[in-house]
């Protein structure tokens, strides 16, 4: 199966656009959870968020950074967490959230790692190598590589808001590349943060029909109603919308994961 179309199918089974952050940040965790120590405090913390919210998710997404920072125990924990993943809900996309990118030969590296050992449908990565050196994610029929194109962040202007010719920007350069000749084996998404509305729409124009992992909600502000309005397809998909801390560490994380999946067909 196209791994964008395994998204597709579990938006479309479970009617949500939702993935769910799993930023298992350590300082943040829960005292029952943090006490537990080892790979087993984010591991567990991780499997009590799945089974709160997977009835609504679509996709979860783990940042590679929280598991990284603890050494052997963190990395431990997010292979765990994958493991419990494709054994109990196989049919949900996961993205790690690592924004790789290097020689190709150095990606190799990453490829094997997150695509074949964690077992992820897709991670994200950066665009400045070019193509050639992200030629061993494209390559991978079976697995999405999710390119940034605009992120975010506060400051992804000064760089990503540079003009080239005329009024084209370098992220816009960059998403006409990335769904052009990039996309080859039709299994390419890109990043487009939810703080932005009007580049959504401006990124939707370029790219067609093209899925974008949307960041930027709840904690940076991004608006939901504007997020769908300005990114959706001609099908109503076409979005991944990740809300990560506003979830996991809510005193409810099942009542808050339906709440923006609700909001999210609200406006869809």
């Amino acid at each position: 199966m196209n791994p964008i179309e395994k998204y597709n199918q579990r938006a479309i089974k479970i009617n949500s656009l939702l993935c769910v952050g799993l930023d298992a940040d350590f300082e943040k965790l829960p005292e029952k959870f943090k006490s537990l120590g080892g790979s087993m405090a984010q591991f567990e913390f991780n499997k009590y968020i799945i089974e709160e919210t997977h009835e609504y998710a679509a996709a979860f997404k783990p940042n590679v950074a929280f598991y990284e920072a603890r050494g052997v125990e963190g990395m431990e924990a997010l292979k765990k967490t994958m493991d419990y993943l494709q054994e109990k809900y196989p049919d949900i996309f996961t993205i790690l959230d690592a924004k790789r990118a290097d020689i190709g030969n150095t990606n190799n590296g990453y490829v094997t790692a997150i695509f074949d050992w964690l077992g992820f449908d897709a991670m994200t990565v950066h665009p400045y190598l070019g193509s050639e050196a992200l030629e061993p994610f494209l390559a991978r029929k079976d697995k999405c590589t999710i390119v940034l194109v605009k992120t975010s962040n506060k400051g992804s202007g000064e760089l990503q808001d540079l003009i080239l010719e005329g009024s084209e920007t370098l992220w816009q350069y960059v998403a006409k590349k990335v769904s052009g000749e990039w996309n080859k084996n039709n299994n390419l998404m890109i990043v487009v943060g939810g703080t932005y509305p009007e580049e959504l729409a401006k990124a939707r124009a370029i790219t067609g029909e093209m899925t974008f992992l949307v960041p930027g909600i709840g904690a940076q502000g991004g608006e939901v109603s504007k997020i769908i309005s300005n990114g959706k397809n001609s099908a109503g998909l076409g979005l991944i919308i990740n809300s990560a801390r506003g979830i996991i560490f809510a005193d409810n994380p099942k009542e808050e994961a339906k709440k923006l999946r609700d909001e999210i067909n609200q406006y869809r």
